[in-house]
């Protein structure tokens, strides 16, 4: 079975998840380490665990969830993996956390691609990625079937939906995304948001004022 810890970082208060299991293998989802104090924070939990990170995915490249990605390149080797729809948007990376008041550098790393439905393995874990349109270009949710979780991004939240006014948003392509690809998904499942606390599959379709 794959544990899921999450650190709550930056200023906008982004869900960074490690997910690993009893392999002591281990993946970085959405690192938004801003300060060096959170970047410890990582770094200490991968010790105390005796962890080995193989992998850095990204939900989408918004500024809030890649701000830790050239650190942990320099840290792990490991360079940020995202669909190659939201290339653009990492791109512009610097110039939309600037607009927001961080004077950031655009990432050095570039990252890699993954394809949607096409498993992500390792350890004992794999993790498939849907692809959710709509909060950004090309996002993508990574689902765990073994151990009922998905890590959402900014796709679906508790009674909320990824905000849709950024460039390449689009409102009815999020709720289309939404209903096609996690609301398929069993009841059961644990959605771990990009902001805020965990929710479920089974609660959202029943009380999310966006679809009921």
């Amino acid at each position: 079975m794959a544990n899921v810890q999450h650190f709550t970082l930056n200023p906008v208060q982004e869900n960074t998840y490690i997910v690993y299991d009893s392999s002591g293998e281990c993946v970085l989802i959405d690192p938004g380490c801003h300060a060096a104090q959170e970047e410890k924070w990582l770094e200490q939990f991968i010790r105390k665990m005796h962890l080995k990170p193989v992998r850095c995915l990204l939900t989408h490249a918004h500024f809030d969830h890649v701000f830790g990605c050239d650190w942990v390149y320099e840290t792990y080797g490991l360079q940020p993996e995202m669909h190659a729809g939201e290339q653009l948007v990492w791109d512009n990376v610097a110039a939309a956390a600037n607009r927001w008041g961080f004077n950031i550098q655009q990432p050095h790393v570039q990252p890699l691609y993954i394809s949607e439905n096409n498993p992500i393995s390792f350890g004992q874990t794999t993790l498939l990625p849907l692809f959710v349109p709509g909060h950004s270009p090309a996002s993508l949710c990574f689902y765990c079937a073994k151990s009922d979780f998905v890590i959402a991004g900014d796709t679906l939240f508790d009674g909320a939906i990824g905000r849709t006014d950024f460039p390449g948003s689009s409102h009815q392509l999020l709720l289309n995304s939404i209903k096609n690809e996690l609301f398929t998904l069993p009841e059961k499942t644990i959605v771990y948001a990009g902001h805020g606390k965990p929710t479920s599959i089974g609660k959202e379709k029943q009380t999310n004022p966006f679809f009921v």
